[in-house]
């Protein structure tokens, strides 16, 4: 069969599924699009899809045979990553007991559009889900096509469209009125699952990078 669709569709309900649930980055695009509106969750959005282009790959360089990477590396990555989580978790937290100030909306648009690209390309590369999703399985539907430069480019478009869809909807039903209304709790879960990921994402790294034989 030059072309399997079920394959193709397995795949697509996998990343449907692994971007949707709540995690590190939709916890990220939720926050930033309650404290400084969608403008800035849309920047932040696209910088955790160029992180996971990034790690895609990264993927397709080591299914290639022309990348290597040790655990400790990815380990490293993770554990870092995850600390930045963690201070992102700490900072939504502060901010709650802090009164509420409404900052102009041209200020941060002007000044912070790269700061909101680096913060969601900070944390999508380090996101531990998508890291073990393009490293153990993503390989598994690179068979969708006889040709592997077909089945990437097919593998990698699904995950970019998906992959935004999603966010963009989250940040649609962030901007909802009873969201809004509730936005102190929305914004409090968010940030404590920001907290929850790290917490756990750290333990998990510097058990792999303390485990003997994991140098």
């Amino acid at each position: 069969m030059p072309f399997q669709l079920s394959l193709v569709v397995l795949y697509g309900f996998s990343v449907l599924l692994l971007v949707a649930t709540p995690g590190p980055v939709v916890a990220l695009i939720v926050n930033t699009s309650l404290q400084s509106g969608p403008r800035r969750a849309v920047l932040t959005a696209l910088g955790t899809n160029v992180a996971s282009l990034l790690l895609a790959l990264v993927a397709v360089l080591i299914l290639g045979g022309s990348l290597r990477l040790a655990p400790s590396l990815l380990n490293w990555v993770s554990l870092l990553g995850c600390c930045f989580i963690g201070y992102l978790a700490v900072q939504g937290l502060h901010a709650l007991r802090a009164p509420s100030t409404s900052a102009s909306p041209e200020e941060p648009r002007t000044r912070r559009a790269g700061g909101d690209l680096l913060r969601g390309f900070a944390v999508g590369i380090s996101n531990p889900k998508d890291i073990l999703f393009f490293v153990s399985f993503f390989p598994r539907f690179i068979q969708v096509s006889p040709s592997f430069s077909t089945s990437v480019s097919v593998l990698i478009g699904l995950w970019v469209v998906i992959d935004f869809a999603v966010l963009a909807g989250y940040i649609l039903l962030s901007r909802h009125a009873l969201t809004l209304k509730y936005q102190r709790a929305v914004t409090w879960a968010s940030s404590l699952v920001l907290l929850a990921v790290a917490l756990s994402g750290i333990a998990y790294s510097a058990h792999g990078l303390l485990a003997p034989g994991n140098a």
